[in-house]
């Protein structure tokens, strides 16, 4: 499947929606990109990492990571709309 074109298949009677992702860090390089826009049916941002880990092989479990929707912090299950901007965060380590 061309990158930027993840389809999860959207239940029944919902239609697939145009998000923007981001990725920062390990997520960056397990991708290979920065951001990408994809057509999916993912409801949630749960649905959308589940499905996102799956296709790329990420090694972040959820529960290490932070969910933003257009720039607010946001919770696994928000319903996503046609348009959102989505940027799922890692843990930051400093030094």
């Amino acid at each position: 499947m061309p990158a930027g074109s993840l389809r999860p298949k959207a239940p029944c009677g919902e239609e697939e929606k145009a998000i923007h992702v981001q990725y920062f860090a390990l997520l960056r390089e397990q991708r290979g990109q920065s951001e990408e826009t994809l057509h999916t049916g993912a409801q949630t941002p749960r649905e959308l990492y589940d499905q996102l880990k799956k296709d790329h092989r990420f090694t972040l479990p959820e529960q290490s990571l932070r969910v933003s929707i257009n720039e607010q912090l946001a919770d696994w299950q928000a319903t996503l709309k046609s348009g959102d901007r989505v940027v799922f965060l890692p843990p930051v380590s400093g030094g």
